[in-house]
Formats: structure tokens, sequence, C-alpha cells
């Protein structure tokens, strides 16, 4: 089958996904039993603007509440306050959207219920540094986190141990109200209590498991805050603390909803899909390579899927920074999937980030082809060296390859779709 545009495709594809996750429908499936007294909503994260705007929407009573996302991700909201704050890299001002987040849960009863709306990029969007730390030690533990390639889950884990909010540690400060949390995933695996480190929901992970995580992944982070891990203080509540019992935690969007989505838009286009992982994750570069040799392997054999197919997965991969370039995982990944697929015919793909924003560009992700190592080339970028300095959006930008959806309003994580015609 022939597809007219395969950028248009793949744009189809990628909006197929985000609908999936659109707060207003997921936020109406999973409305809580009101409360005989007060309804606070909390939230943070790259989607909490939305989700506050649509829980607005289909709640039934009186609300107030107050939610953190990126700068520019804000939405109109009528009773809900929006407050923006930095992300990747935490801010003054999401140390004061902490600070407010915590003093709006003191003081409730039991009759009161609290409903966290809680997304990726809350982690970032939700600095409050543990007695004896400072944000600029947050700030560092947050760049060295985002260089150091280690996966979110051994991330989050750290930064819950280093946070007076993060970790369960909001809804502990809410008790006795009862907490709902309305969580949208961006983590391999849907663990809710690892999206934005979990500021409402505890889980295992303990000060020893970060500690291991840090030494395994070389991270040098400052004296303060190994002093401050390695010691009971740090220590996060224990999920069978009475403090959680009677709280409820739902899972409103994942990845693996969203890739389902996309399949079904695109056989109902007439292409055939496959879903290869909703988790996967790794090095950006060495997944790119690998699913570069998977889709070589179907343009010029035939298997191990027959086309014309979509090739779908999701996840989330990680960054090495060897270099201080522009791009992002997305970008990386994409770049090293472009090398690999280097004159290869019929070839298409997208990889982007379902929030709209790949690093800290304004790109979601970027378009490739076997043409694109050419098309740089004929620009005078060398897509290698390019790679090598990890400065994929440098690279895509220059051929006109950027995926520019701007903000989505939801996040579950990153879409690679590849096309083989």
């Amino acid at each position: 089958m022939t597809v007219p545009d395969p950028k248009v495709f793949l744009t189809s594809i990628f909006n197929a996904a985000v609908a999936a996750a659109d707060p207003e429908r997921t936020i109406r499936d999973h409305l809580p039993v009101r409360p005989r007294g007060r309804t606070i909503v909390v939230g943070a994260g790259k989607g909490s603007a939305q989700m506050a705007a649509a829980f607005e929407k289909v709640w039934d009573g009186p609300i107030e509440g107050l939610v953190v996302t990126r700068y520019g991700y804000g939405a109109k909201c009528e009773r809900i306050e929006i407050i923006e704050a930095a992300h990747p890299v935490p801010d003054a001002a999401g140390l004061e959207a902490s600070r407010r987040l915590l003093d709006k849960v003191q003081g409730l009863t039991a009759d009161d219920l609290v409903v966290a709306l809680i997304s990726g990029g809350g982690s970032a969007l939700l600095p409050s540094p543990a007695a004896g730390l400072t944000l600029a030690d947050e700030i560092a533990v947050n760049e060295a986190l985002l260089a150091s390639g280690a996966p979110i889950a051994a991330m989050n884990t750290i930064r819950k141990h280093l946070s007076t909010i993060k970790g369960g540690r909001l809804a502990a400060a809410a008790w006795p109200a009862k907490v709902v949390s309305l969580v949208v995933s961006d983590i391999p695996g849907d663990n809710p209590a690892l999206v934005a480190s979990g500021p409402t929901v505890p889980d295992t992970g303990s000060r020893e498991d970060a500690l291991a995580s840090i030494s395994a992944y070389g991270m040098n982070l400052p004296a303060s805050v190994m002093a401050h891990i390695r010691s009971p203080a740090a220590d996060a509540p224990d999920p069978d603390d009475e403090r959680f019992s009677r709280n409820e935690v739902h899972l409103i969007a994942s990845a693996g909803v969203s890739l389902e989505a996309a399949a079904v838009e695109a056989r109902r286009q007439g292409i055939e899909a496959v879903i290869l992982s909703d988790a996967v994750e790794g090095e950006a570069r060495e997944v790119g390579g690998f699913h570069a040799a998977i889709a070589r392997e179907v343009a010029t054999r035939n298997r191990p899927f027959q086309k014309p197919v979509l090739i779908l997965s999701g996840g989330e991969t990680t960054v090495t920074l060897r270099a201080k370039g522009k791009g992002g995982r997305n970008s990386e990944f994409l770049l090293a999937f472009a090398i690999g697929i280097n004159g290869v015919e019929g070839i298409h793909a997208l990889a982007a980030d379902t929030d709209g924003i790949d690093g800290s560009e304004n790109n979601a992700g970027a378009f490739a082809d076997g043409s694109t190592v050419s098309r740089m080339r004929a620009a005078d970028v060398d897509a290698k060296a390019m790679l090598d300095g990890n400065n994929a959006w440098t690279a895509f930008n220059a051929v006109g390859d950027l995926f520019v959806p701007g903000p989505t309003g939801t996040n579950v994580n990153d879409l690679r779709a590849i096309l083989v015609r």
C-alpha cells in the first residue's frame, strides 16, 4: 500500500496516541465520591493544568486547589490556581509552589477529600529540599541525574529521599483527609509511585536503593546531599503507614493505552501495526540503532513483520551527556536511527515525547527516513559528529525535520512510530 505523505500519516498516529490520554475523558471515568467536607485539588506535572481544567468541568460540587506545571503549559481554570515553574531543572517558583501545596493540605479532617492530579515532570516542578539542604543542592542533583544515563525509576528513587514532598509526603501531610490520586503515567512499567517521584503515592524503594544507583551510575553529588541520604532522616514514609490506609490511586492514562490507540488508527488507514513494547528503556542512541536494525530487516527481507507495517514502541530512553549540544532523548534516538537506515528506501519514522517537548527546546521530536543523513550532509551537517556531540536538535533543524506540535496537555512518555512501506 502507498501512503501519500508519510509525515502526515505519522503525525496522525501521534495525535491518536495523545487523544487516548485526553484528561477530560480519562478523569470523567475515575471521579471519586463527593465528600461530606471540602474538596481540595492539588497536582504537579506537565499535564497537571489541563487535568485541573478537565476536573473543573466534570466535578459536581465546590472545589479549591493549586497545581504546578511547566512554564508555557498553563490552562484556564476558574477555581484551581495554576502556578508555572521550571522544568527540567528546578527553580524558585517550583520551590514556592511546593511550599504552598504543603500548606494547602494542612488542617484537613477525615471528612475532607484531596484529589491529586499527577503527571510526568512533577519531580522537577516540586523542589522541596530536606532539612539542611538547599534549592541549589536540589538543582545540582537534578543536573547530575539528567546527565547520568540512569533510568527514570532510579532517578525518582534518589529524588524522593532528598525531599519533604515526594515519596508520599504530600499525602501524609493531608492526613486524616482521604487522598485520591489520578495519575497519568510516563514511567516504564506504570508504577504510579514513581510518576513525579510519587508525592502522594509511597513505595518501597529505600535509601540503600538510592545509594546503589548513585554508585552504579557514577553520580557526583554534593557532600551535603550524600550526608543526608546516608542518614535515617532521608527515609521516606512506608506504604503500610496508616496515613495512607484510606487513600486510592488510579492510573488514568499510560503509554500502553496510547500505543494501542495508535495501532488502531494505523489499521483504520489500512496499515498493519505491531507494538514492540510500551516500556523500552536504555541509552537512546543504542535503542535507536536496534530499532534501525529491525526496520532494515523488514524493508530488505520482509521479516520479522511483513510490509507495509507500522512498528510502534513506547517507554523512556536516557541520554548520557558527552557534550553540551542541543537535543533530547527522542531526537538523539532518531539521529542514531537515521544513521542506521541510511540509504534504505521505504522507511519513515517519527520519535516524539507525548507531552510535546523533547529536552529543553520547543520540539517534541523529529522525523527521519533513509535520505536523512545524505540531506544533512548536503546541508554541511555531519550526522555522526552531531550524535557524538549530543546535538541532534541542530542536525534535524538543518534539514527541516523537527516535529513541533506544541504542548499537548498530557504525558504518557515517548512514542516511536516507524513506517516501512
